[in-house]
């Protein structure tokens, strides 16, 4: 009993090392300016100043209208997933059974699976709180938007400033976002604690290996790189 209890430790607590290794890595390292999050936060600052060379501004509120539509996307599916684990844990018994049927690699031990469930619970929480207020922020950027007069262009310092506050509210509403969506990349990982703490320590680092792979390495982000990245990407086909 006391092995179990000190392999659970131990995978909850690679689970959140990695976790936190991971948002280290993507948002504070010396190595975050060569992220995908990094290079599409400069594409922000980018649409902000274009902004205000155009005269008529409906495609830019159509953008982040769009945006806040994705984010009240993930906001609801977090609220139907935290809804499941409340569900899970009142049926535990069943699920029990139920995988035991099907030869799942299910622990038969139901204090320890509503203990599990309840940690799921609490990141698919967090998940929403993110995605709750990256929506606010998105709201706020409209207003921001909103406000710089039809007339001004980049000769305008007080349009600069306020294309600024956008773009600033706009990254913020980003990382929030990226910080929702992180939280259910980790809740599947989070998923192999039922079937023991081994899977659960794979999975937790399947998850994170991913997550660096398309921040460090992943096509999208030769594609939004300036430079001939994009073009060797069109030639590639990809």
């Amino acid at each position: 009993m006391l092995q179990i209890q000190l392999s659970n430790l131990i995978a909850i607590l690679f689970f959140v090392f990695s976790w936190g290794l991971y948002s280290w890595l993507a948002y504070r390292s010396p190595w975050s300016k060569h992220t995908l999050s990094h290079a599409m936060d400069a594409h922000r600052y980018r649409w902000m100043r274009a902004m205000l060379r155009r005269e008529v501004r409906i495609a830019d509120t159509n953008i982040a209208s769009g945006l806040q539509q994705g984010t009240a996307f993930f906001a609801s599916a977090s609220l139907l997933a935290i809804g499941g684990t409340v569900t899970l844990l009142s049926a535990m018994d069943e699920v029990t059974a139920l995988a035991q049927a099907l030869n799942l690699p299910f622990l038969d031990d139901p204090l320890q699976n509503e203990a599990k469930t309840f940690g799921l619970m609490v990141i698919l929480a967090y998940a929403f709180f993110k995605f709750g207020w990256a929506y606010r922020l998105f709201n706020y950027t409209t207003i921001v938007m909103g406000s710089i007069p039809d007339d001004c262009h980049e000769d305008n310092e007080e349009a600069v400033d306020a294309s600024l506050r956008a773009a600033r509210l706009a990254t913020l509403a980003g990382r929030h976002f990226s910080s929702g969506q992180q939280a259910l990349f980790f809740a599947v990982g989070y998923l192999g604690w039922y079937a023991g703490p081994l899977i659960f320590i794979g999975t937790t680092l399947m998850v994170t290996l991913v997550l660096l792979r398309r921040q460090f390495f992943s096509k999208a982000r030769k594609a939004v790189l300036p430079g001939p990245n994009a073009q060797d990407l069109v030639n590639s086909g990809a």
